[in-house]
């Protein structure tokens, strides 16, 4: 019965769908941008995270400011959340059930890729990337794409960003969660993502 919380869930659909239209747009353009890679998950995973956090807080009534903090420990785990997914398209493994290289099939460009194709300007690998965001890339080219990514750090990239989040996060629970078995599960948590 909290409209506050019934309101929040409403606006959560509206910020889902204008993120898959962000992702969809962000896909269909030339443009390789990390901006545009963090805008796509704060509308999409991100913000089913933050929401869940956010609607915790005010089931518990709390005040304005531990909303908006859990609702920043949402979105930081949900960004982590979103880029632990985005690194395991890297590598075949039968137990996460993602072939490698699924993402660029689909034609998204993420993360560890993005930053290794602006850190190196290698004009070859970015017109594969064009070619991956355009969905016209052969398996061969999104496999030399993979291995130019992971030969170049884009993975170490992704896992530092991950790491400082992680940081922030536990942050968060270090200093607002007060319940010791709270915190503990939360930490767990976090760890496990």
């Amino acid at each position: 019965g909290n409209t506050a919380i019934v309101d929040y869930l409403a606006r959560l659909g509206q910020v889902l769908s204008n993120g898959e239209i962000l992702q969809l747009t962000s896909n269909g353009s030339a443009e390789i941008s990390e901006e545009a890679y963090y805008d796509v998950i704060k509308m999409k995973t991100a913000a089913l995270f933050e929401a869940c956090c956010a609607m915790g807080a005010m089931s518990a009534e709390a005040s304005e400011n531990d909303i908006e903090e859990a609702r920043m420990f949402g979105q930081r785990l949900g960004t982590i959340f979103q880029i632990r997914d985005d690194i395991f398209d890297y590598y075949d493994s039968v137990e996460i059930g993602k072939p490698t290289g699924n993402d660029m099939m689909e034609g998204k460009l993420t993360l560890p890729v993005m930053h290794v194709l602006m850190k190196t300007r290698d004009e070859a690998m970015l017109a594969i990337a064009q070619r991956v965001k355009s969905r016209s890339a052969t398996p061969e080219e999104i496999a030399r794409l993979v291995a130019f990514t992971k030969d170049n750090g884009g993975i170490e990239y992704a896992g530092k960003v991950m790491e400082d989040l992680h940081r922030q996060a536990l942050g968060f629970i270090g200093s607002r969660v007060g319940d010791r078995e709270i915190r503990d599960a939360l930490a767990a948590y976090l760890d496990f993502v």
